[in-house]
């Protein structure tokens, strides 16, 4: 009896084994290789979808792009400067203000950027573009019309070496967003990039020329996003994830889309329920850092979106 049971034991292993053959190895080779967020500010998805305003998001982004039609700020998380941190690390840490570094930085080492410096094979670089600092400091406070709640990474003391305006890593890693375009003819933008438009750029304020929110940052996508699409990085597997930070009224929702060589697009769209939690584990599992960040653990992954994932 015994001596049958291990027959059956090794003829199990034996066809385990040569279905995993026929299979052939798993591949651990991600297809996308380059990740750029584009952070808008302040606007529920009704607000975008279909407004005259933004011809450039509805004309012509969302026929090519796949989009989340139930994508949502966390509950209660506003103002602004705690969704920066929840895209950034998982939590808001308590935090409901959008008080600067100075009253609200964070000790903890358990955060995107981080993950991705420390992460094996030598790292995963990241650079923050943001638009209206000069790129000689850390931009630790504001200067109209750059909004420094708006700017995560200078929130935590291992980027900015305990809040140095000196600091030399934060001075590498967080750039003018003018940058941006130099970086993409030469094609040497980082692994990982997050733009962050001023506030009369990200539908925040209302700014001349246009003084219609909606339509000024409408036609900053318009003259930017193509830099992007028409680059040698985003053809050779990339992704641009464009969402809001929070809703204006509620929590959502608020858009989320998606425009990469790998994303279903022409106009996909679902109804899965995210928050900023899923664009988080997202990125993660793209770049293959773990842990999961706190409530990103919790959150669904955006793979819906993509015919090919990560």
């Amino acid at each position: 009896m015994i001596r049958q049971i291990v027959n059956i034991v090794a003829l199990a292993a034996f066809v385990a084994s040569a279905l995993a053959a026929d299979r052939g190895p798993a591949s651990s080779e991600h297809h996308i290789k380059i990740v750029w967020v584009i952070v808008m500010e302040n606007q529920n998805w009704s607000s975008i979808k279909g407004n005259k305003s933004a011809p450039y998001l509805n004309q012509t982004l969302l026929p090519m792009a796949s989009h989340a039609e139930q994508y949502f700020n966390p509950p209660h998380n506003h103002p602004s400067l705690p969704n920066y941190i929840w895209i950034e690390a998982g939590t808001n840490f308590g935090i409901l203000d959008d008080r600067p570094p100075l009253a609200d930085s964070q000790s903890s080492s358990q955060h995107l950027v981080t993950l991705l410096k420390n992460a094996s094979g030598g790292g995963i670089t990241w650079r923050a573009y943001e638009e209206n600092i000069s790129g000689k400091d850390c931009p630790l406070s504001n200067k109209y019309p750059y909004a420094v709640r708006h700017d995560p990474f200078v929130y935590f003391d291992d980027v900015t070496d305990k809040k140095n305006v000196g600091s030399a890593y934060c001075i590498e890693h967080v750039r003018p967003f003018e940058q941006l375009a130099k970086d993409l003819v030469n094609n040497s933008v980082a692994q990982y990039n997050f733009i962050t438009p001023n506030v009369c750029n990200d539908m925040h304020d209302s700014c001349a020329p246009s003084y219609n929110k909606v339509a000024q940052g409408d036609a900053w996508l318009a003259k930017y996003l193509p830099q992007i699409l028409n680059s040698q990085a985003y053809r050779d597997g990339g992704v641009v994830f464009i969402t809001w930070d929070e809703a204006d009224i509620g929590d959502g929702p608020i858009g989320m889309i998606v425009l990469s060589p790998f994303a279903k697009a022409k106009g996909y769209s679902n109804s899965v329920h995210y928050d900023h939690g899923a664009l988080l584990r997202s990125i993660e599992e793209i770049f293959g850092v773990t842990p999961y960040l706190d409530k990103a653990a919790n959150q669904p992954d955006l793979e819906d979106l993509f015919s090919v994932f990560p």
